[in-house]
Order: C-alpha cells, then sequence, then structure tokens
C-alpha cells in the first residue's frame, strides 16, 4: 500500500470528511441528550423509548428506499443535498408546544420526517465515498479510516461540549443545537462535488436478493443484527442510566468523549491492525469484547475506573465493527449493488435492532430498572459472537474453496 493517497484523491474526499464531522456533530449531541431533553419535557421513560425509536423506526425503510434510488440513477449526492434541506426545515418543528394532550404524536411527526431525511444519508454518503476508495476491487481501510476520524471528532466536540452547556443552561436549548448542527450538514453537502457515478448497461438492473440469500452474508447481517441489538443499550439507554446513578451532565459527556476518543485513535491507526485477522475474525473480537462491555456497565455502573475501560471497548465495539462491516459490504455488494447493500445493513442491523432494542428496553427498564438492560445487551452480544464465528466458518471454507 502506498504512503497515501494522490493529491486528486484527497481534493475528492476532502467535502466528504467535511460532510462526516457535521453529520456526527449532529449526532453527538442529539442521540445522547435526546433522552434528557425528552425527559425535561415531561416524557415517562416508556414514552421516551418509544419516542427514540423513531429514529430506528425511519431505518426499517428510509435508507433502502433512498439505496435503490440512488442505484438507480447514480445521483447520490443529489439526494443527499435534497435530504439535508428537509431535515433542516422541519427541525423547526421542535420549538412546538408538546404539553398538550397530542403533543407526543406532534412531536412524533416532527421526528418522522426529520429521522426520514437524515436516517439515509450515511449509507448513501458511505456508499459514494466507498466508490472513491475502492480500487481494483478491494477497499482501502486506511483511507476510510483518515475520512471517517474527522466524524468521529465532530461527534467528540459536541458531546462534550453540549454536556457542558445543558449542565449550565438547561434543555431548553436543544432544538436550537438541532438547528445549528443541521444547518452544518446541509452546507456540507452543498459543498460535495456533483458527480453522478456511471455505470455500465450490465449494472443497471443487478438484482441484490441473491447476494443477500447467501450464507456469508446471512450470518454476517445476523452477528451484526444482535450486535447493535446489544449497542441500543448504548445509544438510547446510556445517558438516562448514568443520570440515575447520580453523574452530572458534564461527566456524562466525558463518558461519551472518552469512548470516541479511542474511536478516534483505532480509525487513524486501522491501517495497521486489521490486516492481522480476516474480517469476519474481526467481527467474533467485537462481539466478545461488547460481551464485555455490556457485563461491566450492568454489573459496576458506580467504579469510576471500570466504567472508563468499559468506554475505552468502544474502539472494537464500534470503531472496528463499524469498518469491518463497511469492507465486507463493499466485498458483498460491489459497484452498483453498493447503495442497496448499505441500505439493508442499516436496515438490518440498525433498524430492526433499534426499534426492538428501544422498545424491549423501555418495557425492561420499567418492570426491572435499567441495569436490566445492559444484562439484556450481553445476552445479545454473546449471541452476535456465536454468529460471528459461523459467519467466520463460512468465509473461510469459501476461501479455501476459491484456492
Amino acid at each position: 500500500m502506498s504512503e497515501g493517497p494522490p493529491a486528486a484523491g484527497r481534493r475528492q474526499l476532502v467535502p466528504f470528511a467535511a460532510l462526516s464531522a457535521s453529520y456526527f456533530a449532529h449526532i453527538g449531541f442529539f442521540n445522547p441528550y435526546l433522552p434528557l431533553w425528552l425527559k425535561d419535557l415531561g416524557f415517562s421513560i416508556l414514552a421516551i423509548s418509544l419516542l427514540t425509536s423513531v429514529q430506528a423506526a425511519t431505518r426499517l425503510f428510509a435508507p433502502y428506499g433512498w439505496g435503490a434510488l440512488s442505484d438507480h440513477t447514480g445521483e447520490r449526492v443529489k439526494l443527499l443535498r435534497y435530504g439535508a434541506t428537509v431535515a433542516l426545515i422541519s427541525s423547526l418543528g421542535l420549538w412546538l408546544d408538546f404539553g398538550s394532550a397530542y403533543g407526543i404524536w406532534w412531536l412524533t411527526a416532527v421526528l418522522v420526517v426529520m429521522f426520514s431525511h437524515t436516517s439515509p444519508m450515511m449509507p448513501v454518503s458511505e456508499a459514494a465515498m466507498a466508490h472513491l476508495i475502492s480500487q481494483g476491487g478491494a477497499f482501502d481501510a486506511r483511507r476510510y479510516g483518515r475520512v471517517r476520524l474527522w466524524g468521529s471528532l465532530g461527534f467528540l466536540v459536541t458531546v462534550f461540549a453540549a454536556g457542558s452547556w445543558f449542565e449550565f443552561f438547561g434543555m431548553g436549548h436543544f432544538p436550537a443545537w438541532t438547528f445549528l448542527s443541521l444547518l452544518a450538514v446541509t452546507v456540507s453537502v452543498w459543498l460535495l462535488p456533483d458527480v453522478k457515478e456511471t455505470a455500465g448497461a450490465h449494472e443497471l438492473k443487478l438484482p441484490v436478493l441473491p447476494v443477500l440469500f447467501q450464507r456469508a452474508v446471512l450470518w454476517f447481517f445476523a452477528s451484526a443484527f444482535f450486535h447493535v441489538l446489544a449497542h441500543i443499550g448504548v445509544y438510547v439507554f446510556f445517558s438516562l442510566y448514568l443520570d440515575a446513578m447520580g453523574y452530572s451532565k458534564t461527566m456524562i459527556g466525558v463518558f461519551w468523549a472518552f469512548s470516541v476518543i479511542v474511536e478516534i485513535g483505532w480509525f487513524y491507526t486501522q491501517g495497521r491492525w486489521l490486516p492481522r485477522l480476516s474480517l469476519t475474525a474481526w467481527l467474533m473480537v467485537c462481539s466478545a469484547a461488547m460481551a464485555l462491555r455490556m457485563g461491566i456497565t450492568a454489573a459496576w455502573p458506580g467504579v469510576l475506573v471500570l466504567l472508563l475501560f468499559a468506554q475505552a471497548l468502544h474502539a472494537l465495539t464500534f470503531a472496528t465493527h463499524h469498518t469491518v462491516c463497511t469492507a465486507l459490504l463493499s466485498h458483498h455488494f460491489p459497484g452498483r449493488l453498493r447503495g442497496r447493500g448499505q441500505a439493508l445493513y442499516v436496515v438490518v442491523a440498525y433498524g430492526l435492532p433499534g426499534v426492538l432494542g428501544g422498545l424491549a428496553g423501555g418495557l425492561l427498564s420499567s418492570a426491572f430498572g435499567l441495569v436490566s438492560v445492559y444484562w439484556a445487551c450481553t445476552v445479545a452480544s454473546v449471541v452476535a459472537t456465536a454468529c460471528a464465528f459461523v459467519a467466520w466458518r463460512v468465509q473461510r471454507g469459501l476461501d479455501a474453496a476459491a484456492r
């Protein structure tokens, strides 16, 4: 591998780095603090779990619709511009008064419109970027990591800054943070080069289902499903869990920020570590680390050193897992299958687990307390590890047969 991409490659990837930074800056405050804002509005924990599940519910249909359209037209950038603009406008609805009897339904409607246009943005963007960084059919993990780490930096800045801001000024400014962060996303996508991805005639009508039902792909998706299902304990309930344990909003931001710092370290150096194991072997390592992380979070939430160690495992449970999954998707769904492959991954690995995890977590926490969510996530991590093991065996058999 060369020392770095050529200058033209860097110029092409800089706008994607800006989009990654702004998008994850939005996610960096929105996802951790949305449950606390909803709590501040007076919603119950069950209502909070339902409202936070709206994002996952939109991932059941929006990403695949966008992915199929982007594969068919090749106009990935135009779709990103449309989505960001609509999301920005719809975020103005967060300033409505939700105190009436119908408040939860108005808020649900606002979130549905906003999430329907933000949730497909990353799979479409990742498909466009994967097209640029794949050379000779090989996914360049080093170049991908150098772009994706800007997203982690954006997340780091806002998760820490928002925690301090909300600690001192309260949660009332949450809608303003949402609008300003989505404004940055919108500016970023309008700066992307408006390049249409071309394809040969034989690529235009490639079916995706035959690829999806390959054994290696099915077990990969099964592992991703249970892995992200376990991660719902972090995405939806972690801030509430820390708040219930008595941690301040500033300290909650520190916990989130610490996990992102180790994530950035991985993305920057992953080109050195990934070749040491096969992609499916890394899936096993990531899911096993997830089981350890959730177990520690459930058993010792009051022990600061152990909880920080659990957060450090984010380098494996998210950063490594995300890169490995992106590389496997690029391998299994090349060319004009890429948009639909990325979208299917979002549906199976984020949409379904998000809905099921949010609802089940809300019911579990209401009945047995928030700690029960993390024990359930530990079990899901073990199942993910078992599925990854089968995926590894299937892939090893395919590789042996190909030699």
